[in-house]
């Protein structure tokens, strides 16, 4: 039987990248110790399988020591941990995903004469953030007053999404890799990322984060675009970011979803931080860090109560289960996940016999024939 010399070094980067202990890679690959002792070698197709499993390409087991791998765009994240320096593959496959969906729309932009879109690139990090947060709304026709009317973050996010998406921003959010539930996003990592374009502007948001966190973090990516800045972002409300693009998209970010003016007429001078905090996060439908950070903005909290409750409420939020329930509606997932104006635009052009259907179940992640002409009816491009 053939075997590889598959490089050992590499073998143990590509397991530790995919979180696989010895003994989990060992059920798989029984040999898996002699391989690492070099007293035997995989066979081929054990080295493809190995590779499938950690999502590695097969020509890095040839290299004599792991590759460095860098993201393929800006990262203005300040990394807190030493396990974040090198990108994961979930990481690094999401990006890949959504450029392919990028170049898609921006050919299918091209070819039906859309019109590049004003806003993106339109300011500077000099601009004042409370205008260019106007300008967000006025272009995005987003209302403070109706959001706050709004009885859920859920309903909330999903109004902010269909304005970004009518006014021509690709939005994707998931929780996982493309539709592979086995490969989970870590929002320990990131929690979202831009890639500007003037004709297929995208924003991707970690679904695994909370509703009232994506919130935030869609308004960053949104002024990341107004910026025309692309890159894996530093969206943490309560911190104040390494980059000074990075903390003047925070600025535009919590000037958006509580403005100034809005924040001084609600807040409740007597009441107690911890209420506050709640209280105004249910109203405005943000999170508690961005309450608390607005708190702080308006001059109501010094900065070592700023520090002092921002610990106090990661330490509240980290208690609390995330788990949400399984299941939902299939159709309204697969929009969120590939964006409404993304999935309506391959469709069409699909059942126009401009993309091939392969293509089109890919970057849609779907398999079967029977799905995707479902996904045709239920997004309005097929009777």
């Amino acid at each position: 039987m053939n075997t590889i010399a598959a490089s050992i070094p590499v073998l143990r980067w590509a397991a530790q990248r995919a979180r696989l202990d010895d003994d989990s890679v060992t059920r798989r690959f029984a040999k898996w110790p002699l391989w690492l002792s070099g007293e035997e070698q995989p066979t081929l197709k054990q080295l493809e399988d190995f590779a499938r499993l950690t999502h590695t390409s097969i020509g890095y087991f040839f290299l004599p020591q792991p590759p460095t791998l860098t993201l393929p765009v800006p990262d203005f994240r300040t990394l807190r941990d030493i396990t974040l320096a090198e990108p994961s593959s979930e990481l690094l496959d999401t990006i890949y995903l959504c450029q392919q969906r990028q170049d898609w729309y921006r050919d299918h932009a091209r070819m039906h004469g859309l019109l590049a879109l004003p806003f993106i690139g339109s300011v500077n990090i000099h601009d004042a953030p409370q205008a260019v947060a106007q300008r967000l709304r006025e272009v995005l026709d987003l209302s403070v007053a109706l959001r706050r009317q709004l009885p859920t973050w859920t309903e909330a996010l999903r109004q902010m999404i269909g304005k970004a998406e009518d006014a021509g921003v690709l939005v994707m959010v998931s929780s996982v890799v493309g539709s592979n539930s086995r490969r989970t996003l870590d929002v320990g990592e990131f929690r979202g990322f831009a890639l500007s374009d003037p004709l297929a502007p995208l924003i991707f948001l970690n679904g695994a984060d909370s509703k009232a966190a994506q919130m935030f973090t869609l308004a960053h990516e949104l002024a990341h675009l107004w910026l025309g800045a692309t890159g894996v972002s530093d969206t943490q409300a309560g911190q104040v970011p390494e980059q000074e693009a990075e903390r003047w998209c925070n600025l535009v970010a919590a000037e958006l979803l509580v403005p100034m003016e809005d924040l001084r007429l609600a807040r409740e001078p007597g009441a107690p931080i911890p209420d506050e905090i709640q209280r105004l996060a249910r109203e405005f439908k943000v999170s508690s860090l961005v309450a608390l950070r607005r708190l702080f903005d308006v001059g109501h909290i010094s900065q070592a109560a700023l520090w002092q409750y921002y610990r106090q409420e990661q330490d509240r939020l980290r208690a609390l289960t995330k788990r949400s329930s399984a299941g939902g509606d299939f159709y309204r997932s697969l929009g969120a996940r590939s964006s409404k104006r993304f999935t309506q635009a391959i469709v069409s052009s699909t059942l126009e016999g401009l993309t091939s259907f392969p293509d089109a179940f890919r970057m849609l992640g779907i398999k079967k024939n029977a799905t995707f002409h479902q996904v045709a009816r239920e997004f309005g491009v097929a009777a």
